[in-house]
């Protein structure tokens, strides 16, 4: 079982031959995909006249603040928009996929968070309501099993059920990285516009664990959120993490083969 995680960008910047190397690989391999896509929320939004907001947690984790308007917009954009162009390019290359989001089959269960602890613009912490946004309790993996089972690709995107059954944002990495875990993945890939972790201009091509939850107050805006959804996936049971680009050709057959990358396992 492999998971592959990626962002919006898939639609405008990752390889033209990344479809073609995942209809390769699915041939012999089950697969899930978990997807991104935040810029198109964003663009979405400021279309309908709502201004998104994005805060910092105290340990450097930047995310969308969503309250309830914005949830409603993340899971019509991410499971509507972005999730059937996604599926439509892979049925175009004759890939069996299926469009699911995370509510569907009870996939992604969240706790919401009532209580937000974020930097200001002075770099002092304060506390915010929580509003929409979810840290994940629990997966349900039957349906996936059930559809790779019956040779389809899965393809999630990232939305949860509260306890009270409404809509949560949770992060697209982080749900990758519990996909994963409770699937007990093989591997799990996130391929991104980068090759893997940069620290001191030089790209880290293998750390275990607990190295990587070390290295996490050094890694800037956006990887850092990867470093930590591998550590999440790989407690959880995955057996290993790799983190790629998606620019290369054949980006999927290059992470397995672990060329130019950073693999992550215990």
């Amino acid at each position: 079982m492999i998971v592959i995680k990626f962002g919006g960008s898939v639609l405008y910047d990752l390889h033209p031959s990344l479809i073609e190397d995942m209809r390769q690989i699915s041939l012999n391999q089950k697969m899930v995909l978990v997807h991104g896509g935040g810029k198109e929320v964003t663009n979405i939004a400021t279309k309908l006249g709502k201004e998104q907001r994005f805060i910092v947690s105290p340990s450097g984790i930047r995310s969308r603040y969503t309250d309830k308007e914005t949830a409603e917009i993340y899971t019509m954009v991410m499971s509507g928009k972005i999730n059937k162009i996604i599926v439509r390019m892979l049925v175009e290359k004759g890939i069996r996929a299926v469009g699911v989001s995370g509510i569907d089959g009870n996939i992604l269960k969240a706790i919401r968070k009532t209580k937000l602890a974020v930097l200001n613009e002075k770099g002092r912490k304060m506390i915010i309501e929580g509003g929409y946004t979810g840290k994940i309790s629990s997966v349900e993996t039957s349906l996936l099993n059930t559809l790779t089972d019956g040779g389809f690709l899965p393809v999630v995107s990232p939305i949860a059920l509260s306890e009270n059954y409404e809509y949560l944002n949770v992060d697209g990495d982080r749900a990758a990285a519990y996909i994963a875990g409770n699937l007990k993945a093989d591997k799990v890939i996130f391929l991104t516009n980068v090759n893997g972790l940069h620290l001191d201009d030089k790209l880290v091509r293998n750390l275990t664990s607990s190295q990587a939850k070390e290295y996490l107050p050094k890694i800037g805006f956006g990887m850092e959120k990867k470093i930590l959804a591998s550590t999440e996936a790989l407690m959880l049971g995955a057996k290993e993490v790799i983190i790629s680009s998606g620019k290369v050709s054949n980006p999927i057959t290059c992470a397995i083969n672990h060329v130019d990358c950073t693999v992550i396992s215990n």
